[in-house]
């Protein structure tokens, strides 16, 4: 049996991270963590370590000025991503939320024709068609579990949605300068618009967590947050960003599988049937035909 190379433990590692950050995140809310208290937390505590990592290894924060209004937009857009996250995942389950996720390389390509870099042919809108009738079944599947379920739902496609964003904006940043020193930029100004937002709420926030949840706070800022951030770099730049990508379609899957195991969540039928429809839709979009190309 053939031995997984360093970049297939790279990239599993992250797809797992990914994954597990959805339980661990939905087991803080649920154990007393206010979702704006949360993100404070977290962002603050990545934005410190990539300001340290970037320093350490470029001795440089610096960002040439033309490049602020595309920092500035990813700052927000992450921002809004970010609460989007957490109280979609306040408001449903995590194993929803997981399988919803899925759907984000269709926003992305979306994003992507928007913007005029990318045409898309009618094999990549039956596909987005097929993945959004998986979302809707997912939709259907958790209504009757979650007072506020369909709310969540919502939210976790505006999580799509805003990530797509974000990854399509940054993009011409990374061409220029590492990862670590964009978030080294971009992180901090995330959380300085979460300290602001949330002030009323991590103002009232009991802070008296014990140490289990501030280690599971940690966990969910240092591996999810941070370290898949160093790996995930590492395997683009290595297989390239179209390969590593289809080790994260596996990412919904694992974080769905999680959720039931550690939170002992339940899936319907329904919604495995929507989970399944959203991945087949992704594979029938990224099957370019011939008369398809990136521009």
């Amino acid at each position: 049996m053939r031995k997984p190379t360093t970049v297939e433990v790279m990239l599993l590692t992250t797809v797992f991270l990914w994954a597990l950050n959805l339980s661990i995140t939905k087991y803080l809310l649920e154990e007393g963590v206010a979702p704006l208290s949360y993100s404070f937390v977290r962002y603050g505590l990545a934005g410190a370590i990539f300001v340290s990592l970037a320093l350490l290894v470029e001795r440089t924060l610096r960002v040439d000025p033309r490049h602020l209004p595309i920092l500035a937009f990813t700052i927000a857009i992450l921002c809004v991503n970010q609460l989007c996250f957490v109280f979609a995942l306040d408001r449903t389950t995590a194993a929803t939320i997981g399988l919803i996720l899925g759907s984000i390389p269709i926003f992305a390509a979306l994003f992507g024709v928007a913007l005029g870099r990318e045409q898309l042919s009618t094999r990549f809108w039956l596909g987005a068609s097929v993945s959004f009738l998986g979302v809707g079944l997912v939709a259907v599947g958790s209504g009757g579990e979650l007072a506020g379920s369909y709310v969540g739902i919502l939210l976790g496609l505006a999580t799509c949605a805003t990530w797509a964003a974000y990854s399509v904006a940054v993009a011409p940043l990374m061409k220029v300068y590492s990862p670590s020193r964009v978030s080294a930029v971009v992180m901090p100004g995330v959380w300085l618009l979460l300290a602001i937002i949330g002030i009323p709420e991590t103002s009232d926030q009991d802070w008296d967590l014990g140490w289990e949840l501030w280690a599971l706070l940690v966990l969910a800022t240092v591996g999810p947050l941070v370290l898949t951030n160093v790996l995930w770099f590492r395997s683009v730049a290595k297989i390239g960003p179209a390969r590593a990508t289809l080790a994260a379609n596996l990412q919904p899957f694992v974080a769905a599988v999680l959720a039931v195991v550690l939170l002992s969540e339940s899936l319907s039928a329904v919604q495995v049937a929507g989970g399944l429809l959203i991945a087949s839709g992704i594979l029938v979009a990224r099957r370019r035909s011939p008369a398809s190309r990136a521009t």
